[in-house]
């Protein structure tokens, strides 16, 4: 399930941060080491899991490699909280009602 995926992705802070730190500009891995407290191949092992996980994008610019957020794929994962959230509305309103009759 890709809702499985993004979980696993982002469950990890640094991959997080990176996450929000491409959803702000695109980057390189360089420059995206230059922000956080990990080397650039440690940086690129995250950027791979969040790319398997269809979060970020890459596209070849000269010898560089631009890393950009894929937002779009939390569409359905917003969708699911969405639905999970209120489920438990819903549970919690019977839940109330059942005791107030009471």
């Amino acid at each position: 399930m890709a809702n499985e995926l993004i979980f696993a992705a982002l469950a990890d802070p640094t991959r997080r941060r990176v996450f929000e730190q491409l959803a702000a500009r695109p980057s390189s891995v360089t420059a995206l080491a230059r922000t956080l407290p990990v080397s650039r191949p440690a940086v690129s092992q995250h950027l791979k899991v969040l790319s398997d996980a269809g979060l970020v994008t890459v596209r070849a610019e000269g010898t560089r490699r631009i890393y950009r957020a894929a937002p779009d794929q939390l569409a359905d994962l917003r969708d699911w909280l969405d639905r999970m959230w209120s489920n438990a509305l819903n549970a919690f309103a019977e839940a109330a009602e059942k005791e107030r009759q009471k």
